[in-house]
């Protein structure tokens, strides 16, 4: 009689995680950088049909990597959860905080109660009326939550974005600065040149009166940025 196959738990748990990171190394990256004016987030996205960076309130964002099917559906329950919440106590009770921690549950209770692990990285970001109330929150596969600091980035070269913007990044710097240095990060960790009409960016302009999210059109890009080419 043959023997029932088995797999520890521990096993288990390291294959959805080596899934999860291949799935998520194949996806574009994706930068978000705390400056004067707001929150800049910047991804490469090659596609002018499908958003990797979207508006989930009045003053907060969220940016997906790896398999997009899964961290659209999440954005589409962000925004329903936010709704929900902003009408039944308050606008002001909708927070990044509050949404990472229920994106944090929501895929770490996939990650150890289903097969398949989600195959995404997420960010969620707020912006305050002043630097030092900006928030921002990089949710992993497993639901871990990571609370950071003036820059993040998620995504298939995320280390290396990381590693780049610890040495460069400044607090406090203009739209154009924050806009030049995420196009140089993700230049020096792919190695090759990136153009206007290959980036999806977009800014939470603390400025801004209500709603405060933005997007960039390939021009204003160029514009901004001085030597990036269309």
């Amino acid at each position: 009689m043959p023997l029932p196959f088995y797999v520890s738990p521990e096993q288990m748990m390291q294959d959805k995680a080596e899934y999860a990171r291949k799935g998520i190394t194949k996806g574009k990256s994706i930068i978000a950088l705390a400056g004067k004016q707001g929150m800049l987030l910047v991804a490469e996205n090659p596609s002018s049909s499908l958003n990797k960076i979207s508006e989930v309130y009045d003053r907060i964002a969220f940016a997906g990597a790896g398999k997009y099917s899964e961290f659209e559906n999440l954005r589409k329950a962000g925004i329903r959860y936010a709704d929900l919440k902003g009408y039944a106590y308050g606008r002001e009770d909708v927070t990044a905080k509050s949404l990472a921690n229920a994106y944090s549950q929501t895929i770490g209770n996939i990650f150890s109660q289903e097969m398949k692990p989600l195959e995404v990285e997420i960010l969620v970001v707020e912006v305050g009326e002043a630097t030092a109330q900006d928030e921002m929150y990089r949710i992993s596969f497993d639901g871990a939550i990571a609370d950071e600091r003036g820059y993040a980035s998620i995504g298939g070269q995320a280390e290396e974005l990381r590693l780049y913007l610890k040495e460069k990044y400044e607090e406090g710097t203009t739209l154009e600065a924050s806009l030049k240095l995420a196009v140089k990060a993700l230049e020096a960790s792919a190695n090759q040149k990136v153009r206007a009409h290959n980036l999806e960016v977009a800014i939470l302009d603390r400025s801004h009166p209500g709603r405060r999210f933005r997007r960039f059109t390939a021009a204003e890009l160029v514009g901004l940025a001085g030597d990036l080419e269309s």
